[in-house]
């Protein structure tokens, strides 16, 4: 196998579409989408990695999505709109006074769904929308017919987990949800209509994307919320008791990051159910990020090869017990149906070696965190060709709020890297940029030297995550230009 995008030296940045600034109090696929990738190619940067776009379930994390083939409609552009003539730019030339740095979800969430409404009922009375709706709704009806109807039903049940609905819904009685479909039909189709506009801004985005060269890497987590439409519509799928409640729930045994483990809270597929389907909802969800996206990261890439277990009525994740996965059977389905997917695997944990084989039997490049591997020795000399190297990720401290903690890596760092205390996030990209690892990528925070406070997810918290957003001012004129310069002498610019 090969994964030819990993043979060449190149490099990007990682930054979620929430990050983006403009003023209406998240990041979308709008104006600011556009001016980032000519930022990158400006810096000479060649991937764009986002976190998924799927809809967020609890807290506002993307790793714990609805649905594992929708996508968030507050990514939706209200200026595109605006040109779309779906809105009119009287309704949104007074936005609130969100944050530049942050994103209040409790304050753009309600201001954004309004906006949305309106879009939607004009898009109704737009004759020139029906016909590419009806056809996105007909290519796409494997996922969304029942995802817009579980919203709704959500709706219907004021908010409440599947689970606790009446227990016609709960059970998908065939009579009863024809009924809910008919008398509530104006309101699934107010659900699809917002998956049509997505789709539409996006597939410009991505044009756009392809035009400057920038390819863009999309993230599938392995699991799926349990309060998902995938879990409602295909219990089957998972390890679940007749009732429909989890036996057993995901998490990870102690790590890097907590000394307990952690208790994730989905649950677990039933493998032997996706192989007798020929590993079919697998391949659709696969094949539908990649209509969106050039490589896809696989997040928790070793639960494939093994998996944490743990019993769902046990909130501590060192009690758990490791479980076989469906290893090359299912990549070998992947690599035959898909259209050479190009994949990065986040093979990080207790588990990574476990991942070798698997990932060498498909040609598929692991993860090295150079933040995480300044223990006790150099760690340029481990990095390999076939990796992708991170200076940190999402779950990670900042270069600069890791730094200023000190610790022993920090410390170590420090002494081999020369590192006094300016601008240390500099040779810090530098050192990533110069390592022997095809793919570098950097963080945004990174590249412009912020602390802690800019920090995407504490793993291990529910709290103040996912919220942080860059101010267009931030990326100043010098900073592209040092960027592009470390670039070019890492050789990492086509």
């Amino acid at each position: 196998r090969d994964n030819l995008i990993f043979k060449k030296r190149q490099s990007g940045v990682l930054l979620h579409i929430t990050s983006l600034p403009n003023q209406f109090g998240i990041g979308d696929i709008g104006p600011q989408a556009y001016k980032m990738i000519d930022r990158l190619v400006e810096m000479g940067q060649s991937l764009w990695q986002i976190l998924p776009t799927n809809p967020p379930d609890n807290h506002n994390c993307p790793y714990s999505a609805s649905s594992a083939f929708a996508n968030n409609p507050y990514f939706i552009s209200p200026e595109l709109l605006v040109q779309d003539e779906l809105l009119s730019a009287d309704e949104i030339s007074n936005p609130p006074k969100f944050q530049l740095n942050q994103v209040d979800f409790n304050q753009v969430i309600p201001w954004k769904k309004n906006l949305l409404q309106k879009a939607i009922h004009r898009f109704r009375q737009n004759n020139t929308n029906q016909k590419p709706f009806k056809e996105f709704c007909q290519l796409n009806s494997y996922w969304l017919n029942d995802f817009a109807l579980f919203e709704v039903l959500r709706e219907h049940h004021n908010g409440k987990d599947w689970i606790d609905w009446e227990i016609k819904y709960r059970s998908r009685s065939n009579s009863d949800l024809d009924e809910f479909q008919k008398a509530n039909f104006e309101k699934i189709e107010s659900i699809k209509i917002l998956q049509f506009i997505f789709d539409f801004q996006w597939r410009k985005f991505q044009a756009y994307a392809i035009s400057k060269g920038i390819q863009l890497i999309g993230d599938i987590p392995i699991y799926i919320a349990y309060n998902s439409v995938d879990v409602w519509a295909n219990n089957h799928l998972f390890k679940l008791d007749e009732s429909g409640k989890m036996i057993t729930q995901s998490g990870c045994p102690p790590d890097f990051f907590i000394e307990d483990g952690q208790v994730w809270g989905h649950p677990i597929y039933d493998w032997e159910k996706h192989k007798s389907e020929g590993y079919n909802w697998w391949l659709n969800r696969m094949r539908h990020l990649y209509s969106y996206v050039d490589i896809v990261r696989i997040d928790h890439f070793n639960g494939f090869v093994k998996y944490w277990e743990i019993p769902a009525n046990h909130n501590v994740g060192k009690n758990g017990i490791w479980v076989q996965g469906p290893k090359e059977k299912l990549f070998k389905k992947f690599y035959e149906e898909l259209n050479q997917p190009q994949i990065m695997a986040e093979d990080l944990g207790e588990a990574s070696f476990d991942a070798i084989p698997l990932r060498e039997a498909f040609d598929i490049p692991g993860m090295k965190i150079l933040q995480m591997s300044f223990s006790d020795k150099d760690p340029f000399k481990d990095i390999e060709q076939n990796l992708v190297v991170y200076t940190g990720t999402h779950d990670n401290d900042t270069t600069v709020g890791w730094y200023q903690k000190m610790d022993s890596e920090s410390l170590n760092a420090k002494k081999l890297l020369n590192l006094n205390g300016q601008d240390v996030h500099w040779p810090f990209i530098e050192y990533t940029l110069d390592s022997a690892a095809t793919t570098a990528i950097i963080p945004m925070q990174y590249i412009l030297g912020l602390d802690s406070k800019s920090r995407m997810n504490t793993p291990g918290i529910i709290g103040p995550n996912w919220e942080w957003r860059f101010d267009d001012a931030q990326l100043t004129h010098e900073i592209i230009q040092k960027m592009k310069q470390i670039t070019i002498q890492s050789n990492r610019v086509k």
